[in-house]
């Protein structure tokens, strides 16, 4: 009896289900088509304002070429790569009108300009117009104490939004990494579409470290002991990472700063057929003036660091490894050794954290041996690259490495991570001869310094000399034509 009830209560619940089924198709289906002409209406919306921007005062349709850079003001390499990129782009197509979006309210335009000029010596040919965007804080990852890859995607569709608002491109470049706003151009600003990424926003090596349970600086010591919560993160990965490669794969063109970022892209976006691989500009001609023979006037030699203090950059791995160099010197005979990290700060935690690596060098007792140069002007960070033998690079998986190439540049011998771009694009042999040296971990950083150390002047002199004449294909010349290449889909 109590079967034939249960039965019949299954019957019954599956009919009340079924007969949902033809209404809630019904309501799906319209919401969808609801949607569907709510955005058509907005493309048709911002076709008209799209007409409206391209007619220039003669009545003919103008090009409008928008670059997305939030961070235009920062004078960091990726502002390099923009200005570099829009001063290529004026050159070839001078006709058209060239629009920055940024975020940086509190300077004008032409105070922008003038700053890309003092830091990287770039003058434009025409003009630019700047669209300032209020809502730069939704892209801050200080806003985002948890989920922050999420929340500053999420937040980059709505100041992509308003940028959108402002002004509808013919040509929009996302030269910042935020891959969310390229659907939203694309299909709704109706825009050809391309991407220059530095780094992806996820990789396989940040899954990798999740599901390995590694402690990094973006996955907490917390979570990699509890099995449960690195599950969940790694599910969130997983999820993120895919709808990451939906949006990025909607570009018609991309652009890579490395072969370690071509990888990643290529896993994620899958979209090889439209992916170029184009070396960030590094003003390699302004250390060419340094003399290869002589380079030290002072007794002993100098190490050199050159790097933001962020805590990827991994300056306690220098500092440790140099210690071991000094305590294994001690039994021998060398001449004295002096570490220099030179940097910038960008906040207070960048500044805690210079005064962390200088509690550590107390600790280690070569506090006497290690200095910290914060800001420096450019013509004394030279002055330490023509003084340097070494020059150190401890960062995992940096994605390209301009300050690994300025070394090699001034005729510093490098000392670069085993891993990222150096291993794959910068200190690489050339035309069979070695350029530098990789290494890993404490040990092998002090014994490679040890070696390059013990080497005769003339050695180190010919790996000096292989060195600059590798980094001739990072000039702001092979750049431009990289570059050129790439983009010329987006202007037929």
């Amino acid at each position: 009896m109590a079967t034939t009830k249960g039965g019949w209560c299954l019957c019954e619940l599956l009919r009340f289900l079924y007969s949902l089924f033809l209404p809630g198709l019904t309501v799906c289906g319209t919401l969808c088509v609801c949607l569907f002409i709510i955005l058509w209406g907005i493309r048709l919306l911002l076709q008209r304002k799209k007409a409206s921007v391209s007619t220039g005062k003669n009545g003919k349709k103008q090009m409008v070429v928008a670059f997305f850079h939030p961070y235009c003001n920062a004078g960091g390499g990726g502002e390099r790569v923009l200005w570099c990129a829009l001063r290529a782009l004026q050159k070839k197509y001078p006709e058209a009108v060239y629009v920055v979006y940024t975020g940086d309210v509190n300077v004008s335009g032409q105070q922008i300009l003038e700053g890309a000029f003092r830091r990287f010596n770039i003058r434009l040919t025409h003009p630019v117009k700047f669209v300032f965007l209020k809502k730069r804080y939704l892209v801050e990852d200080s806003l985002y104490p948890h989920f922050t890859l999420l929340g500053q995607s999420l937040g980059s569709i709505l100041l992509g939004w308003e940028a959108l608002m402002q002004c509808v491109p013919d040509v929009y470049i996302d030269s910042m990494g935020y891959a969310f706003t390229i659907p939203l151009f694309k299909y709704l600003g109706g825009c050809r579409v391309g991407s220059y990424v530095h780094y992806p926003t996820i990789s396989t090596d940040m899954l990798s470290v999740v599901k390995n349970q590694n402690v990094g600086f973006n996955n907490a010591a917390f979570i990699t002991r509890n099995p449960f919560l690195s599950k969940v993160k790694l599910i969130y990965y997983y999820l993120f990472a895919f709808v990451y490669g939906l949006v990025g794969s909607c570009s018609d063109v991309v652009m890579v700063n490395s072969s370690w970022t071509l990888n990643h892209i290529l896993s994620l976006w899958k979209v090889g057929n439209r992916t170029n691989v184009v070396y960030p500009p590094c003003d390699v001609q302004t250390f060419l003036d340094i003399p290869l023979r002589g380079k030290k006037t002072a007794p002993g030699h100098l190490l050199v660091s050159i790097g933001q203090f962020r805590p990827e950059k991994n300056h306690p791995l220098q500092i440790k490894a140099f210690a071991k160099l000094l305590n294994n010197k001690a039994a021998e005979s060398r001449p004295s050794l002096k570490l220099v990290l030179i940097g910038g700060c960008r906040n207070q935690d960048d500044e805690l954290r210079v005064n962390q690596l200088r509690r550590l060098s107390e600790d280690l007792g070569i506090q006497e041996d290690v200095e910290f140069k914060i800001n420096i002007p450019f013509d004394e960070l030279k002055n330490y690259l023509s003084e340097a033998t070494i020059g150190l690079h401890t960062m995992w998986n940096e994605h390209f490495g301009i300050g690994v190439v300025e070394c090699m540049a001034a005729g510093t011998i490098i000392l670069a991570h085993d891993s990222g771009g150096p291993k794959l694009d910068i200190v690489v042999p050339h035309q069979g001869e070695i350029t530098g040296f990789l290494a890993e971990s404490e040990e092998g950083y002090a014994e490679t310094m040890a070696h390059i150390l013990s080497m005769s002047e003339e050695k180190r002199l010919q790996i000096r000399a292989n060195a600059r004449a590798s980094v001739s294909r990072f000039s702001d010349q092979e750049f431009e034509l990289a570059f050129l290449s790439s983009v010329e889909n987006l202007f037929k």
